[in-house]
């Protein structure tokens, strides 16, 4: 049986158009789910981050998803474990863009870890979401796959040295820094920052990923006179730098940047992380001095994961927030074009986790650049200085 001419036209103009649309949508969109992929460190030295991370975000999908999704369709989490290693971070997004094939990498955690794995993401043209670490390289050079929400390792401690500095009438400052892309962005916002204030480190140290011993960089900065430490550290090498210098009588003022802001450090260092300065954007939820929103949103954190939440929590929660916020905008066609075209005319208004208000365009792929900084004093975090350029 032959077809009407006209019949064939209409089934091969509705062939045309839905080959179009499955074209145009791309991977990791079907009609019922968005696929959101994360690499986060599960089983190696940044593995409490991880996790927290995980859980925030998790949160948020559940929430998002009991109410029906984004236009309709589910989102879906798959998270891979890279340990905290570049090479292990990039057979993860291997894996996540041409297996998984997801539509957006989101809260990838670790510096050197984004840099090794966005070149696999941008062959397929997967964009990466508001990574977990406030290097620069998270949004320059200007690229359209590219968004950061966190004011730089750079900037922050640019910023926060000199006046610190100042304060404490510190004349010999030095910097003990993680021997990779994120170590030496904090070393060379502390080399700005000095030269800003017409001084200069007068030792600077540093360590290998995964070191656990610091007593010889230690040695070298208590030789040097030190009277106020910049930190490039993280979890067990802020404990173990303050630690060992405590031990040996070495008490600079010590000073790092957000990824020492957490509640870890004082968890599992004890008293002698006392007097520890951090730079840091939102605030960590303690319960009995947070809002009641954040008291209720908390609540239902620890109920869905028994665990208290933590400033990692946040941020896991906080970057799936903004990827549905700007996908809904985007509308029933999510694509990378049309999510780029929602979220460079998208202002996120400051939240119940204190976060400042971001914006982004096409040529500002930065949220905001704004830090503040706190310092533990009896055991907890408290903020000493509010956002503002000092």
């Amino acid at each position: 049986m032959k077809l009407p001419i006209i019949l064939k036209a209409l089934l091969a103009g509705a062939i045309a158009a839905g080959t179009v649309q499955a074209l145009a949508q791309g991977q990791g969109v079907s009609k019922t789910e968005i696929l959101v992929g994360t690499i986060l460190d599960q089983s190696g030295p940044l593995a409490g981050f991880g996790k927290q991370a995980r859980l925030g975000m998790q949160l948020r999908v559940d929430e998002i998803n009991e109410q029906g999704g984004i236009n309709g369709r589910k989102v879906k989490l798959l998270v891979e474990d890279d340990g905290y290693d570049p090479k292990k971070a990039v057979l993860a997004a291997q894996k996540l863009v041409n297996q998984d094939k997801i539509f957006i990498m989101a809260g990838h955690l670790g510096t050197a870890q984004n840099l090794a794995s966005m070149p696999v993401q941008a062959e397929k043209n997967i964009i990466n979401f508001f990574p977990i670490t406030a290097a620069r390289e998270m949004y320059e050079p200007l690229d359209r796959l590219k968004y950061s929400f966190a004011a730089t390792y750079f900037d922050q401690i640019r910023e926060a040295l000199p006046p610190l500095a100042k304060e404490k009438n510190a004349k010999k400052i030095c910097a003990i820094y993680q021997d990779d892309d994120f170590g030496l962005e904090v070393l060379r916002g502390a080399e700005a920052g000095l030269k800003a204030a017409n001084m200069t480190l007068v030792e600077k140290t540093s360590f290998k990923r995964g070191a656990t011993d610091f007593s010889s960089q230690v040695a070298k900065m208590k030789a040097s006179g030190c009277e106020m430490v910049v930190l490039g550290t993280i979890i067990r090498e802020t404990i173990g730098t303050i630690g060992e210098s405590r031990k040996t009588g070495f008490n600079p003022v010590f000073l790092g940047s957000s990824a020492a802001y957490t509640d870890l450090i004082h968890k599992l260092g004890g008293a002698a992380m006392n007097g520890l300065y951090a730079t840091h954007t939102v605030q960590h939820p303690y319960l009995d001095e947070a809002s009641q929103p954040m008291r209720f949103w908390a609540n239902k954190y620890k109920t869905k994961f028994t665990d208290d939440p933590t400033v990692f929590s946040v941020y896991g929660y906080f970057i799936i927030d903004a990827f549905i916020k700007a996908a809904q905008k985007a509308g029933p066609n999510l694509t990378t074009d049309t999510f780029i075209k929602a979220m460079d005319a998208t202002t996120i208004p400051p939240d119940i986790f204190g976060s400042p208000t971001m914006s982004f365009t096409s040529t500002k792929r930065l949220g905001n650049d704004l830090s503040r900084m706190s310092q533990i004093t009896d055991g907890k975090w408290k903020v000493v200085s509010d956002y503002a350029k000092r």
